[in-house]
């Protein structure tokens, strides 16, 4: 699978080229609100002031691509919270108005695939439209579905992505879980916090992929697994049997994009990979700069396909010193408290 073209708006300014010029936001606290572009050009003021953040965030990013790459032959989104504020919205409204008269704008924004919908409305691509919601491993299963796709022609090119918002009620669920950081965090000083828990992040990402490569490829997704209640054992077998199955040995995986979050409950997972089975790889991390989400391994994809293509990624990103190998292999891992794991391989080109 070849990435063609690629969107994103997050907690920093993706959207532009600014975050490749180190025009880095500090954030502060335990929510990383996304930084949103101006839409009026993009999305009629009618839509607009009816849509959610997940909606308008999604549309934003992923309308875009569908306008430049209009022949595509379907959409595929993966989220875990997208549109949970609309629900719950919706559900209250239930609740105040005794089941009477209800805004139908709610409900109708409240379903995870109202994005992918809202998409396909907009742009007429009446092709393949799925929405994946499995928990941390939603992206996982969407890269999953556009392989299937593609390897059983059934299309040639998709809109791939994600979509996640941070949602009042879903965040303060979370927060009384232990999820979330209760102590006054920055981005600079989120990875060596060393207490529990992380910041919540929401972000969309958009991949215009394609089956075969072409002149305007930019990275190919060479793979994608996973495994859940896995101990370090089962998962280096895992990830053995992943390597193996590309044709690939441990040594030739030159870069590793890492979940680190700052939970010092969690982050032991991502420097035993890193010192036990890829010493000599560079590393770069992501969470403390966007936060974390169910499907940030979104956001990896997008940093990893700008890295194969000589982005140079702001220092705060970079965890290892020294000579930095040129990427051609990068390893995308990511985990949920320890249960859900995610590897994607990617390659240059």
């Amino acid at each position: 699978m070849f990435i063609k073209d690629l969107s994103c708006i997050s907690a920093q300014q993706t959207y532009d080229e600014a975050f490749f010029e180190m025009a880095l936001k500090i954030n502060i606290g335990n929510r990383y609100m996304a930084i949103e572009p101006g839409y009026g050009n993009l999305i009629p003021a009618g839509l607009l002031r009816r849509m959610g953040k997940a909606v308008r965030i999604g549309v934003g990013t992923g309308l875009p691509l569908i306008q430049k790459n209009p022949d595509l032959d379907g959409i595929i989104l993966a989220t875990t919270n997208g549109g949970l504020e609309d629900c719950l919205k919706f559900l209250n409204q239930i609740v105040d108005y005794n089941e009477g008269t209800l805004t139908p704008t709610n409900f109708v924004q409240s379903t995870p695939n109202a994005v992918a919908g809202n998409l396909a409305l907009m742009s007429k691509i009446t092709g393949y439209n799925a929405t994946h919601v499995n928990n941390y491993l939603a992206f996982e299963g969407a890269l999953l579905d556009a392989f299937l796709l593609f390897e059983e022609k059934k299309a040639k090119s998709l809109l791939l992505g994600n979509i996640e918002e941070i949602s009042d009620y879903n965040y303060n669920i979370d927060l009384f879980a232990g999820s979330w950081k209760k102590e006054q965090t920055t981005s600079g000083t989120l990875l060596n916090s060393g207490t529990s828990g992380t910041v919540c992040g929401e972000a969309a990402v958009m991949f215009v992929v394609e089956a075969e490569k072409s002149e305007n490829s930019l990275a190919e997704i060479v793979d994608v697994d996973q495994i859940s209640y896995a101990d370090k054992d089962k998962l280096r077998e895992k990830l053995n049997c992943f390597l193996t199955k590309n044709k690939i040995e441990l040594s030739e995986i030159d870069t590793l994009i890492l979940g680190y979050s700052g939970d010092s409950r969690n982050d032991h997972w991502y420097s035993w990979m890193h010192e036990t089975l890829f010493p000599e790889s560079t590393v770069y991390n992501y969470k403390n700069l966007v936060g974390d989400f169910p499907t940030a391994t979104a956001f990896a994809v997008w940093m990893g396909a700008h890295i194969l293509n000589g982005k140079k990624m702001p220092d705060e990103t970079l965890l290892t010193k020294g000579i930095i190998r040129k990427p051609e292999k990068i390893l995308v891992y990511n985990h949920h408290k320890g249960i859900q794991h995610g590897f994607i391989l990617m390659s240059g080109l």
